[in-house]
């Protein structure tokens, strides 16, 4: 719970009661809010038409929380989408008005030295994507949600869950956050009191690292016995080329250059519109503190290969967010007493093709028929009628497709050369490879070393970890390119980024370290300034307003010395292109 709980003298919180409250806006809550209503209809005209015995399912209060301002503004991804989800979800998507960006038309993999590149003579079968789409994520779900709403579906865009409500081990609904508090915690004149939200049964859809999810799973202990959490980093931009100058629907993607310290990759999509969409994705697993994907990115539009094709291009748009990396054997409990998660909040991504959006879609829609299940047994979601939904991940191609990945994140992040014979084992072996489960006995928290250690006594001034000059038309600072996220929070509203202990960035992360957030952050939220408590030494200083939400922070922080905590409803960027 927040330190700014205390409502003034008088103030009380309203309660409202929904039948199904999901928290988040993205492709699994929605998702899940949209097949519930289908669901609900077809049991209902399958037992008016005598196809089915037992009662109708009354009108339901279906209620989709989503801390954005609006739907999809903080929907971020590549995105290369897989359409069986959404075939099965809406049949007709392309009638219904579906924004697709293109279809997906050629396929290639590169690798890139640092000054040459090769293309694979073989597309290898995880990167063939012909068939799949290139889509907006933010556009996307911004569609499914006005499907939602043509359904009949509440959305509550501009509220923040921030507590769950218990009786004993049974979730019963969530508290949102207050609004209009300022900086130090104190109403002001336009404070409004969160609201105590109580319900049949809670579905978590928050996306990666879900806040209120990780209080859940903490209490409730849903993470024993499996791996621990790992995740990626990743940021973008979509450039915008001269007239007649790109082909649309190719996905290029690339190995090698810019990354020297770090496991990762690169992503090339091309989209109606003369735009190009380039991206870098990065282990968080590493043992650089000076990994920064903001810079790795602008390397990479150095590299000659890069240079010829992007020739004239101006960057619209940026971004960044993390994803889960642990894959099956990282995924927490899916389900308790009165509660389902889905999606990236557990760890639902095939990290080896980069997929992600339809086992979210798919898991949503396996929880939407839990709960029916539970409605039709009059309102009854104690655990045996949720384990429904972990059953059907069990029994359907969410398994099927991460089982088949199960331990790839485990191998690659041994190393490129070190983890292909373990990779090449895992592909002859349906994923299993020389151990099964492998085990991932660390946080990305304790996997950063020293810079002296890693770098040697150049670190900052190496050559590697200079950001090329900007130009204000492909080449971006960091500050620069979070203009183009269109993120704001109030500036007189309290810090969301709490930082337990200033006195170890001081003393021991900026001296030996060097201050990783300034580095892993991709918003500027991070800096360094002259301590004002000890001569020639250098404190934190959080610009919290730059905050994009990617929660990088949450996780990569070697002394795990901040936590991340959703803002006031509506704050964070603005993605309307990503």
């Amino acid at each position: 719970m927040s330190v700014y709980d205390q409502l003034p003298e008088g103030v009380t919180r309203e309660t409202m009661d929904v039948d199904v409250l999901i928290v988040g806006g993205g492709s699994a809550g929605l998702s899940c809010a949209l097949h519930l209503q289908n669901q609900i209809q077809k049991h209902n005209e399958d037992v008016a038409a005598g196809k089915k015995q037992g009662e109708q399912i009354p009108e339901q209060m279906i209620v989709v929380l989503e801390k954005a301002s609006e739907v999809g503004a903080h929907s971020f991804s590549g995105a290369v989408l897989n359409p069986k989800a959404l075939t099965e979800l809406i049949p007709n998507f392309k009638e219904e008005g579906c924004p697709i960006d293109s279809e997906v038309k050629k396929d290639a993999v590169y690798y890139l030295g640092s000054d040459f590149s090769f293309k694979l003579p073989i597309t290898p079968p995880p990167f063939h994507n012909e068939g799949n789409y290139i889509v907006s994520l933010s556009k996307f779900n911004r569609w499914l949600g006005t499907k939602c709403e043509e359904k009949g579906i509440n959305i509550f865009p501009g509220f923040a869950a921030v507590e769950a409500l218990y009786e004993g081990d049974k979730i019963v609904g969530v508290r949102t956050g207050d609004k209009g508090r300022d900086k130090h915690g104190n109403p002001k004149a336009n404070f409004e009191p969160g609201l105590i939200l109580k319900s049949k049964v809670v579905i978590f859809a928050e996306g990666t690292r879900g806040s209120l999810f990780r209080q859940v799973e903490k209490k409730l202990d849903l993470r024993a016995g499996k791996n621990k959490e790992v995740f990626e980093e990743g940021v973008k931009e979509i450039i915008q080329m001269p007239p007649g100058t790109v082909e649309a629907g190719q996905v290029i993607h690339t190995m090698g250059f810019p990354l020297s310290k770090s496991i990762g990759g690169t992503f090339i999509y091309t989209i109606p519109g003369d735009k190009i969409i380039v991206g870098l994705v990065a282990y968080l697993d590493t043992q650089d503190p000076l990994l920064d994907p903001h810079r790795e990115l602008q390397k990479l539009k150095t590299h000659p290969f890069l240079q010829s094709m992007l020739k004239g291009g101006k960057v619209i748009a940026y971004g960044g967010k993390t994803l889960p990396a642990g894959g099956w054997y990282s995924m927490p409990k899916l389900y308790g007493n009165g509660f389902m998660v889905c999606g990236d909040s557990a760890s639902m991504v095939d990290v080896q093709k980069l997929k992600g959006i339809h086992l979210a879609m798919k898991s949503g829609m396996q929880a939407a028929e839990a709960v029916v299940d539970g409605l039709i047994k009059g309102g009854d979601f104690s655990e045996e009628v949720t384990k429904g939904y972990s059953d059907r991940i069990e029994a359907g191609y969410v398994k099927t497709e991460l089982y088949r990945v199960r331990n790839f994140h485990q191998a690659l992040s041994k190393g490129m050369v070190e983890s292909m014979p373990l990779l090449a084992l895992q592909e002859l072996t349906g994923g299993r490879g020389l151990q099964d489960p492998m085990p991932i006995d660390h946080i990305d928290a304790e996997t950063t070393e020293k810079v002296l250690d890693i770098w040697g006594p150049y670190g900052l001034d190496h050559e590697d970890n200079k950001l090329p000059k900007a130009d204000g038309e492909l080449f971006f600072d960091k500050l620069s390119s979070v203009y183009l996220t269109g993120t704001m929070h109030d500036e007189d509203s309290p810090n969301h980024l709490i930082l337990k202990d200033g006195d170890i960035c001081r003393t021991v992360c900026e001296p030996q370290y060097k201050s990783p957030c300034n580095h892993f952050c991709p918003a500027a939220v991070y800096e360094m300034v002259p301590s004002t408590k000890e001569a020639g030494k250098k404190d934190l200083q959080i610009n919290y307003t730059n905050c994009i939400h990617c929660k990088t922070c949450d996780i990569k922080c070697p002394f795990e010395n901040i936590e991340w905590t959703v803002p006031e409803g509506g704050g964070g960027p603005q993605y309307r292109e990503t």
